[in-house]
């Protein structure tokens, strides 16, 4: 794309909430890949967080964008959740949703799924507050910093999410190596990493404007989880893809990795 690598500046300017959320999470709008790709990642964070899954007492979620769908199958195995992101827009957005303000964007279509997959889908009301009282607080993050959540500063956590963000946040292979190992700096050893990447993708579109992400390849992202000190326990690799007038990628990896005890 022109004009390089799109950085913070342009996030904060520029990326808006409404429009992403209208492209890429639109779960009412009939059949579509993005529908598809929601449904994958809640699959895979259900089998995940699900029973006989993980569990702890924190869980730190590193680029939540203005999207909650990724931490409600956790926020029934974790008491302490918190969401991040780099703009003040997307954070905005996550508090009107916690708060139930009006305008906040209508997460009950997605929130049923979720319920389906457990097995109720009329209890989704019931879900939407459990997350509502599992999240704790809503900070500034930048994975690209060796404190990713500073100025605030939180115990090791048991487990850290981050779905589709840190090929978004890293302008090349080196500087996606390096976020790793700055999110593992947040966990306890022995603490989970659970994180979906979308493989090689260049950029993408929120509403008229385009975006960079760090192009991928699966083999890459495997060595910089284990590189980062991480023993993967489990990886989906899926040829699943978005609109490609949208976000034009080549599959989509999920992945679960055990921070490696200290020496």
């Amino acid at each position: 794309m022109e004009g390089g690598f799109t950085g913070g500046d342009e996030y904060q300017k520029h990326f808006m909430p409404e429009d992403y959320l209208a492209t890429y999470y639109n779960f009412e709008s009939g059949p579509s890949p993005e529908v598809e790709m929601i449904k994958f990642n809640l699959e895979c964070l259900h089998k995940t967080f699900g029973p006989g899954g993980l569990r702890g007492d924190t869980l730190i979620d590193i680029g939540s964008g203005p999207t909650i769908y990724q931490v409600l199958a956790a926020c029934e195995a974790f008491g302490d959740i918190t969401l991040s992101d780099f703009t003040d827009r997307n954070r905005e957005e996550l508090e009107r949703w916690l708060r139930k303000e009006p305008g906040a964007y209508d997460w009950s279509p997605v929130v049923r799924f979720a319920c389906e997959l457990e097995g109720n889908s009329s209890r989704w009301q019931e879900k939407e507050e459990r997350l509502r009282a599992v999240v704790k607080r809503v900070l500034k993050c930048d994975a690209n910093l060796g404190s990713p959540l500073a100025p605030a500063a939180l115990p090791p956590a048991d487990c850290v999410l981050s779905l589709l963000a840190l090929e978004c946040a890293c302008c090349s292979l080196d500087a996606y190596r390096a976020a790793l190992c700055n999110l593992a700096s947040l966990l306890k050893p022995g603490g989970h990493l659970v994180t979906t990447v979308t493989l090689q993708i260049s950029s993408y579109m929120v509403g008229k404007r385009e975006f960079s992400c760090v192009v991928l390849k699966k083999e890459e992202v495997e060595q910089a989880i284990l590189d980062a000190g991480f023993d993967i326990l489990q990886l989906v690799h899926s040829p699943q893809c978005y609109s490609s007038n949208t976000a034009p990628n080549q599959g989509i990896c999920f992945i679960v990795a055990r921070k490696r005890p200290g020496p």
